[in-house]
């Protein structure tokens, strides 16, 4: 083994990797397929070429290594839960197409299309249903509007936007889970030749496993050996619903049942000790901004896409002010402390994730390396609910690693 494999070797022994694809820019026989519980992880596939100090890009930038929180600049606000932001609104697109084929207001696909129409931005990577295979979800190069809504919607599976060359070019932009951008955050000053891309994420409660979507389908009445010929994970609507079509049957169900039942408790372990779910390491970042009932739960109704926007960086605020400008988006102020309302699953994350990532060590598997995001104090102000969750983590590690 190279050093580098050694190094990647480590991350995937210690179930840490999150499927970024970084490694797949440190060294061309670097190649991210599925394993046989349905994640997608590295594999040296050939002679190693590692790029000259791949091994020092590794250890600061890989999400299975370490993740460190963003410095707070004099002109943003600090936020424990949330992480700091620039501005922060609800949103959605004013091209009602635009609205209606996003997840939630279509704020990131009216942005891709604005970024290109005004040559902020050559190229835009991102995600979508791969083209003769709608099941599996591949990374995508978006350089036209047609490409950008044929982008659009939420893709809960497993997908690795930086096994993209086309992140490292310059004058793009990238749309990614928040572990790829915080990757791509760190490792760009080596790899990027110019000025870092524009950085888009989104809140991410977690990579299910592909074999997850194969179910939903088999319960659908598409198995496994039926081609596919359209299917998506959401939009059409908000929260939109699962919908597949494989010749004359079509069939879907809704967000509750897709992505509660059967598609959310797959997600990998390393998203279960995510610090970083809401994109601090991201210039901008959009979310469900999420109706809520009398006891402050989120609701699901169908309705028209609402978003919650946050801009992380000056960067991100100048270009969501521009988009405002120019008619593309329409904003109005949203109080952080209903966002955090709205995303119970990302308030609990973090505000018990010291007790999560002490019961997994005690346990015998080493996490990431989390500097920055305060996760001790967050966990001593809820002592009693912060030692029951490191006691149930601890439990289930042993339990698991004892298999």
């Amino acid at each position: 083994m190279t050093t580098l494999e050694k190094a990647i070797d480590d991350v995937l022994r210690r179930d840490a990797c999150s499927g970024c694809g970084l490694c797949a820019r440190l060294d061309t026989a670097v190649q991210m397929r599925l394993d046989d519980r349905g994640y997608l992880r590295p594999q040296v596939e050939g002679e190693s070429r590692p790029v000259p100090d791949a091994v020092r890009i590794f250890e600061r930038s890989c999400p299975g290594v370490t993740v460190s929180a963003p410095s707070v600049s004099r002109s943003s606000t600090p936020h424990r839960l949330l992480g700091r932001y620039e501005g922060i609104w609800r949103a959605h697109a004013t091209d009602p197409e635009v609205r209606r084929a996003g997840s939630s207001g279509g704020v990131l696909t009216a942005l891709h299309q604005w970024l290109l129409s005004q040559d902020r931005a050559a190229r835009i990577t991102g995600a979508a249903a791969a083209e003769k295979e709608p099941r599996r979800t591949v990374p995508v190069t978006i350089m036209t509007r047609d490409q950008a809504l044929a982008a659009a919607g939420s893709r809960y599976a497993p997908v690795a936007a930086l096994d993209n060359a086309d992140v490292l070019n310059p004058g793009s932009a990238v749309c990614g889970k928040p572990c790829e951008i915080s990757a791509l955050r760190n490792a760009a000053p080596d790899l990027v030749d110019g000025e870092a891309p524009l950085m888009l994420s989104f809140f991410c409660a977690g990579t299910p496993s592909q074999h997850a979507t194969s179910t939903l389908l088999n319960e659908l009445g598409v198995p496994d050996d039926q081609p596919v010929d359209a299917m998506r994970y959401r939009g059409d609507g908000w929260p939109g619903r699962f919908f597949v079509r494989s010749g004359k049957h079509a069939a879907s169900t809704d967000y509750e049942e897709s992505w509660g039942r059967v598609l959310g408790p797959t997600t990998q372990w390393r998203c279960k000790v995510c610090p970083d779910g809401v994109g601090e390491s991201a210039d901008i970042v959009c979310a469900d901004s999420w109706r809520t009932d009398e006891r402050g739960y989120p609701v699901f109704s169908e309705g028209d896409g609402m978003s919650a926007l946050i801009a992380r960086t000056p960067r991100g605020l100048q270009a969501i002010r521009d988009a405002e400008a120019a008619g593309i988006i329409s904003l109005s102020p949203l109080p952080i402390r209903e966002l955090a309302g709205a995303q119970p699953l990302q308030v609990s994350r973090r505000r018990y994730l010291f007790a999560r990532l002490l019961g997994s060590r005690l346990a015998g598997r080493r996490p990431p390396r989390f500097r920055g995001f305060g996760l001790l104090r967050l966990a001593v102000r809820h002592p009693l609910k912060a030692a029951r969750i490191g006691r149930g983590t601890f439990q289930r590690v042993r339990s698991t690693r004892s298999r």
